[in-house]
């Protein structure tokens, strides 16, 4: 079964895929786990260099970081499932993280705000504030009432002719207040009909394709 971990380390870090040499710090791995739990789930494999190469780990150490990072520094508690393995001689733990069901997850920052994080590539970057609504509706029993005002018929208009556009840009667009452009995003989001794109330094909107699977 050597194999199989090799097999993995031979895709990379990617967004659902992550290598740790070691653990030493509860709160900074909270953060992988809430990433890939907020996105599509992941595995990380731990005793494992970023540049692949298997350096193996000690004993339990590591596995009870993770639990603690799960239980203390995840809310609500992110469930995993784990493996260990022994590759030429050498301990690797695998640990899986299921995708959320209900989200947002939030992990506890260094000052103890909690925040919620999002695995775009193979970084870990903060859920955008927009993101956080939209998912906080998803659980509202109320939905999204969609009105098709000049407002919403805007916005999806002007991503008929273009493909994406940035809050900022619709705001102005449509000479209204940021949160009557955050509230008419995340009506659409809920509705199926727009979706949202994030990456380290940028947000922006995009029409949704009817066949991708909802997030």
């Amino acid at each position: 079964m050597s194999n199989y971990i090799k097999n993995l380390i031979l895709q990379g870090e990617h967004q659902q895929q992550d290598f740790k040499f070691q653990i030493n710090d509860s709160r900074k791995i909270a953060r992988t786990l809430v990433a890939f739990a907020n996105t599509d789930g992941g595995k990380l494999l731990i005793g494992v260099k970023d540049n692949g190469v298997i350096a193996g780990i000690r004993a339990d150490e590591e596995y009870h970081m993770i639990e603690a990072a799960a239980q203390m520094y995840c809310k609500p508690e992110v469930d995993f499932a784990f493996r260990h393995w022994n590759i030429d001689g050498k301990k690797v733990l695998e640990i899986d993280v299921p995708r959320a069901q209900a989200k947002p997850i939030f992990a506890k920052a260094d000052d103890g705000r909690w925040m919620a994080w999002v695995r775009v590539g193979d970084q870990n970057i903060l859920a955008d504030t927009i993101m956080i609504k939209y998912w906080k509706r998803q659980k509202s029993p109320r939905g999204a009432f969609i009105q098709y005002s000049e407002k919403e018929k805007l916005l999806l208009e002007f991503l008929n002719n273009h493909p994406t556009i940035t809050l900022k840009k619709y705001y102005l667009l449509a000479d209204i207040s940021q949160k009557d452009a955050e509230d008419i995003i995340v009506n659409l989001m809920i509705a199926g009909l727009i979706e949202m794109g994030q990456n380290e330094y940028h947000t922006w909107f995009r029409l949704k394709d009817p066949g991708e699977e909802d997030r």
